[in-house]
């Protein structure tokens, strides 16, 4: 097993079995919907239909990226890809570079044949752009997943914490502009857990990004995850110091929506529920990310997947009904979302 292979099987395992969670709540706990008790709908025609880069949606879920390029999580990939299909989720898949370094990895992100309808995102780290990686290994992974977009991942932090970790983040947003202009894809950027502020999402669109995921505070927080691979006893101490840091993902959102209205955002970050959903569109994501509340359910079985993914799906359907809200345009228009004081 290589390095790569070894940390990712470790944080599939860590994240299911120790406590990673960011100290930060995601701030959707700061929202209440204002309950409208006459709204004039029927539940049953309520609509979540959406659409991501001119692919439909049933809803505007998003599988966010987890794992792959072991031969232990093809299993989760395959659940996940096949209940996106199912219910019409758009599916994120993990950081792919193991499969470009080395092609006997890349079977646990082949998940297309399994999610022919649906968006498909491939990942990278965005640091690999100053360590080999370019325009060629970008259009590798694309061909290997056979995605429709490819996100680049920002995880300056969990680098840090890495023995031996990727930090030279220099000069990244002119390599990231040369790659939105030669790939045919659309190209995005995300967070891994501690947040994309307006002014950062501003320069990245201003780049040629299409789309941005703040993936905020209030999830997993990936120092925390590294603290428990740590052999280095002053990293993982280090570590333990920054369990609080990062932008709770509702703040990102409203601080992205008012540098930039009309790109395109996905909010991830500590979503607990359909109603953190809710709440996420109101404040003006287009999509929303599940990530690591998925993955115990991916790992039980496909039965406790679906029950998760149908959970989800109806309250997010009951928050719409609840403030009457018939369809996604509503939603996003809505005045009933209030910060509490």
């Amino acid at each position: 097993m290589t390095d790569i292979e070894r940390r990712k099987a470790d944080h599939v395992q860590i994240c299911l079995t120790q406590d990673v969670a960011s100290q930060v709540s995601s701030g959707f706990e700061r929202y209440r919907f204002a309950h409208n008790a006459l709204p004039e709908i029927d539940f049953s025609t309520i609509s979540g239909a959406t659409n991501f880069f001119g692919k439909s949606l049933r809803w505007p879920f998003l599988v966010s990226s987890m794992t792959g390029g072991t031969s232990g999580v093809a299993a989760i990939n395959e659940r996940l890809a096949a209940l996106a299909q199912a219910h019409g989720w758009a599916l994120g898949l993990g950081s792919i570079r193991a499969a470009v370094e080395q092609e006997s990895r890349v079977s646990s992100f082949q998940v297309r044949h399994l999610a022919p309808d649906v968006p498909l995102v491939a990942n990278l780290g965005a640091v690999q752009l100053n360590y080999g990686f370019g325009v060629l290994e970008c259009q590798r992974a694309l061909e290997i997943t056979g995605a429709d977009a490819l996100v680049l991942h920002l995880n300056s932090l969990q680098e840090v914490m890495q023995t031996g970790g990727n930090t030279d983040f220099s000069g990244l947003l002119v390599k990231i502009e040369s790659l939105c202009k030669a790939l045919a894809v659309p190209v995005g950027v995300k967070e891994v857990g501690w947040g994309i502020d307006g002014k950062t999402a501003s320069r990245l669109f201003d780049a040629g990004v299409q789309f941005v995921d703040v993936a905020g505070a209030g999830g997993t927080s990936w120092t925390q995850v590294e603290r428990f691979r740590q052999g280095d006893e002053v990293l993982a101490q280090a570590a333990a110091a920054f369990v609080d840091w990062g932008t709770p993902t509702a703040d990102c959102i409203v601080s992205v929506r008012r540098e930039r209205p009309r790109e395109v955002v996905i909010a991830s970050g500590g979503m607990a529920s359909g109603l953190d959903a809710a709440k996420a569109v109101a404040l003006g994501a287009n999509l929303v990310g599940f990530g690591r509340s998925l993955l115990s359910a991916a790992v039980t079985s496909i039965e406790s997947l679906d029950t998760l993914f149908a959970r989800l799906e109806l309250e997010f359907r009951i928050a719409m009904f609840g403030i009457g809200a018939g369809d996604m345009e509503e939603l996003r228009a809505t005045d009933r979302l209030r910060e509490v004081p």
